[in-house]
Parts: structure tokens; sequence; C-alpha cells
């Protein structure tokens, strides 16, 4: 078809001018009836948010997509362009992507009187039809819909009475497109008013034009419902000409949180063949968003982002790329230990409530750190009871009697791998895991063995104290006393 380059020869072609809105329905039909993906790379929707999307499709109707940050709320809507057409015929030079078949604009009608079947036509891809504006403040109706052009009124020797001296603004433009408004309660009252007879009727009014304009068009607004109180609302009217409203919502288990991370996470090429990365470590990141979202110290209605453990994972791969580089050794193996140069992209990722501040960014961050290994470990090994009877045994028992009769160790930021195992070569760490993980790989064995000691630590049955570049770990009674 990109070889059609005239209204006549689009006319012999026999296509046929259909709506964006029976265009995504079409194409959703066909792909769901071929066994595809609909929205690929979006993980933790399937049987949630993408069925209600789709039958919002089928629907035709324009969307509101309502969840808190980092939902995955825009790349949904970005994805719907996968469901467009690779290319649709426009009339070359119009500013509001005419079809040749069906024009609106001014300049598209007085082309096709002029030269008739001799009209040109371009062809419009997919990935230019998706049109997306942050709603802010400062946006205007000039802005959204249009207005007086001046400078185009001087150049053409034309009267502000003249319609051709209109401006269109972004809404015209991306008419037979995708239209996204991210964040439409920041939009002030009275511009979303603006969007009503577009929405609905298809008219709009510039500078005292009125001017009918059916525009062809695909909404799809974005809001986080913390928005309806501090910073705006979506006004009635304007809610009630959007067809469906569909809730997004954060990852339900760990392995889709890890997916998401693995997907979005930009590691170096570098970073993947020199550090080796225990799926213990990345269970353990991805549970610091769990705790996170359920944390006393954290703003729940503000959310937590999936961005804070994509950061996250960058960090703790930069932090033991960092140590690698100055240590001069050409691979490792990331430790529980690095996990402290995550704080920085968790610090910036949540807002804290009175009690989080009073606490301090930093350190909300490791005791979100402390209480996902607290969480974790009894999926692993035995429950750690907080008191135990005189002379009762239990699993950690050897290991703990190993810490009171010795002076415990100290693990330094930049031990190099072999001074790493060196220190952790404990016999009562080495059967307690082989006792109950057996089959651990010899790269995963010494971040197994950090997280019972952290374990222990957060059970209080082990201390752990921060030194000048690295941690010591002793027996909790002995702390005391040489605190003494």
């Amino acid at each position: 078809m990109k070889t059609i380059k005239t209204l006549g020869d689009l006319k012999k072609s026999g296509y046929v001018s259909r709506s964006i809105k029976d265009e995504l329905r079409n194409n959703l039909i066909a792909k769901i009836k071929g066994k595809e993906s609909t929205f690929s790379g979006v993980h933790g929707f399937g049987h949630t948010v993408i069925p209600e999307l789709e039958r919002a499709i089928l629907s035709r109707h324009n969307i509101n997509l309502l969840g808190l940050r980092g939902q995955a709320k825009t790349r949904l809507a970005r994805n719907m362009v996968e469901l467009l057409d690779d290319y649709i015929p426009i009339v070359s030079g119009s500013e509001i992507n005419d079809d040749p078949l069906q024009p609106l604009s001014r300049f598209a009608l007085d082309l096709i009187e002029e030269k008739g079947d001799d009209t040109p036509i371009e062809w419009l891809h997919r990935d230019n039809r998706f049109y997306e504006k942050l709603a802010t403040p400062d946006v205007t109706v000039a802005d959204l819909i249009g207005d007086i052009d001046p400078i185009k009124a001087a150049n053409l020797k034309l009267s502000y009475a003249d319609d051709r001296v209109i401006h269109f603004g972004m809404i015209p433009r991306a008419n037979r497109c995708i239209f996204v408004i991210n964040e439409l309660p920041d939009l002030q009252a009275r511009i979303q008013v603006s969007l009503f007879n577009i929405l609905q009727e298809g008219d709009i009014q510039i500078r005292g034009f009125k001017v009918r304009l059916p525009l062809d068009l695909q909404f799809v607004f974005t809001a986080n419902p913390e928005d309806y109180t501090n910073r705006g609302s979506i006004v009635t009217p304007l809610k009630d000409r959007i067809g469906s409203q569909i809730l997004t919502h954060y990852p339900n288990d760990i392995e889709i949180a890890k997916t998401i991370t693995d997907q979005e996470a930009n590691l170096d090429a570098a970073q993947e063949s020199t550090i080796y990365v225990p799926e213990l470590a990345k269970d353990l990141l991805e549970q610091i968003s769990f705790e996170a979202r359920e944390s006393e110290f954290i703003d729940a209605k503000s959310g937590v982002s999936a961005r804070m453990s994509i950061t996250a994972f960058e960090n703790l791969m930069s932090t033991a790329e960092l140590r690698m580089l100055n240590s001069g050794e050409k691979e490792t193996t990331v430790r529980l230990s690095d996990f402290a140069g995550i704080v920085p992209s968790l610090t910036g990722k949540v807002e804290l409530v009175y009690e989080g501040e009073q606490e301090g960014a930093a350190s909300v961050a490791l005791i979100l750190l402390g209480s996902a290994i607290k969480t974790m470990m009894p999926k692993y090994f035995p429950k750690i009871s907080k008191l135990e009877k005189d002379g009762e045994k239990t699993a950690y028992s050897a290991l703990l009697e190993w810490f009171y009769t010795g002076t415990g160790f100290e693990l330094m930021d930049d031990y190099t791998d072999e001074q790493y195992n060196a220190a952790l070569l404990v016999k009562p760490l080495n059967e307690l895991i082989h006792k109950h993980h057996p089959d651990i790989s010899k790269n995963d064995l010494n971040f197994w063995k950090e997280f019972i000691l952290w374990g222990l630590v957060e059970h209080k049955k082990l201390s752990k104290d921060r030194l000048v570049g690295g941690y010591q770990i002793k027996d909790v009674f002995g702390n005391i006393i040489s605190s003494i």
C-alpha cells in the first residue's frame, strides 16, 4: 500500500477508512484469535488489568488508568500502539493527519477540491501515532486545543475572522492517534472542561471559532488516587465521559517482581558477564519493596514504585563491580553486605510519614532490609523462637555456641573473594546449610551464610556492628559485656 501516492490510486486500491477505535478493536480481535500476546513486556496483569483493558478496547471506550506510581500505566498506554495498523494514509501536508477519504481540515478540503484524484498522500507509521502530554498546572487550552496565530494571519494576509489563521493544538494534531494525558488530576478544572465536547461530540471552539471537527482519537488518561486529595481532582462531567476506569496494582509476588526488574534494569554487558547474582539476593531485593509497602514509616497512599527495585538492583550490581575493580579481580559474586550500596536508591523512592522522618531516610532503608531478611528467614530455615527453655537445643545452637566461645569475625567491604571465603569458613554455619539445603551451589554458598547470620542478628541472637568499611558480627552477650 505504501507505493500508493495519490488519492485516485488509493480509491482504486479498495482501501476502506475506519476509526482508530475500530482499528484497535479489529486488530485486538485478530491477535486474540491468533493466540498472540496483546500487551507484551507487562507482567503480573494477565488476570486483572489486561482483561479489563481488552474489554475497554472492544467496547471502543476512552480509558482512565488509575493507580499508584510505578504501576506500568504509561507502558500499557504505549503498548496500545502495537494494536494499530502498520501504516495509514494521510493528505500530504495536513496538520491534523486528514484521512484522504474523509478529510476534516480546511486545508485538506481545499486541496482535494483543487487537485481531485491527483491529491498527494503520505503514509503514517503507527510509531508516529502516539502523543503524550504530562498534565501540569501551566497547561493551557491553547496548548491542547489551539489558538489564533497572528504570524500565520500576517503571512497569509488574512483577517482574524478567517478560520485559516487557527493554529491547532496538540489534540487536533493527534487526530487518528492515541493521545495520552498523564496525571489528569493535575490539569486545572477549566482545562478539563475544554475536553468535554472533544470526548463526546467532537466540537472544538477556538477564540470564537466554532470548528466542527469530528476528531478521531483514542484517549488514555492516567491518574494517581492520591492526587484526588493532594493536588486536584477529575471533574465529574469529564469522568462521566470516560468509558472505562481501570485500576492497576503492584506485583502480587516476588517472581513477577523479579521478572520486571530483570527486564527493566539497565546493566552493562561487562557487569552481567563478571558479576554473579545468587537467586536469593534477587528475592531479597524484591522483598524490600514488599516490606516498604507495608512499613509504618512510609506513606502507603504515595505508593512504592517498581522503579525502586530496578534502581536498587542497578546499584547492587555497581556496588559489587566497584569492589571488584578496587581489588583488581576479574569476577565476583554479590554479597549481602553489598546491599548497603542500595540505600541511595531506596531513600529517593519513598515518601516518609512523620515517624519515618524521625528515624531518617537512611535508617528506614536499613530497617526495610532487616525486615526483608526477617520475613524470608522462615521460608528457608527453621523458625527462630524468641525464648528457648534452659538447655533446649535448636537448629542454631551449635552456631550460636561458636560465637559465644569466640570473638566473632569481621566482614570488610573491601575483602577480596579469597579473604571473604576465609572469613566465612565457620564449621557450624557450613553444617547448618548442608543439612537444610544440601544442593546449594558453590557460587551461592557464601551469600546463604551471610543470610543466616543477618537473620540471627534480626532475631536478636547475634549482634552486628557497623565498622569503618565493614561489619563485625559477634555474640550478642559479648557485645553487651564489651559495651559495659
